[in-house]
């Protein structure tokens, strides 16, 4: 007599089992290197130097050229302009400003970043100087 199951086989079973296992021996071992931060945690020493975040500001760009063309934000304005627009953003109900950004071409004579400065000065912004720009690298078609 031959016995015969009815059952049809399923190893599947056997080797989701293994795989369960593997997959949460993983999580063990790697889980934790996701959320912890490499490095050593370092207490910086305060400097006067720092400078918060300005989220209340104006950017006042000065470019080059004869006479020199004054930018506020990305909109073209002549120096009387300037001062117009920045007397309504500071008297502005929503946000006023009471920073200005100023960043100045390389070839802009000292006395025109000065007069704007004292401008938004005497207006009660304060004034920051951004960064000039390198000098680009001559290339080989330009000495």
């Amino acid at each position: 007599m031959k016995l015969e199951t009815t059952l049809p086989e399923s190893p599947g079973f056997l080797i989701v089992v293994p795989a369960i296992n593997l997959m949460a021996l993983m999580l063990v071992f790697f889980l934790p290197s996701l959320f912890s931060q490499s490095g050593v945690a370092l207490e910086l020493p305060v400097s006067r130097f720092q400078l918060e975040r300005q989220e209340d500001r104006a950017v006042v760009s000065i470019t080059s050229d004869t006479p020199p063309v004054y930018w506020l934000e990305r909109q073209q304005v002549s120096f009387a302009q300037l001062s117009e627009k920045l007397d309504a953003r500071r008297q502005g109900d929503w946000a006023p400003t009471s920073t200005v950004l100023l960043r100045v071409d390389k070839g802009v004579s000292v006395e025109t970043q000065r007069n704007v400065a004292e401008m938004a000065l005497q207006k009660g912004f304060r004034v920051l100087l951004l960064g000039q720009s390198e000098p680009s690298a001559p290339s080989a078609d330009h000495p």
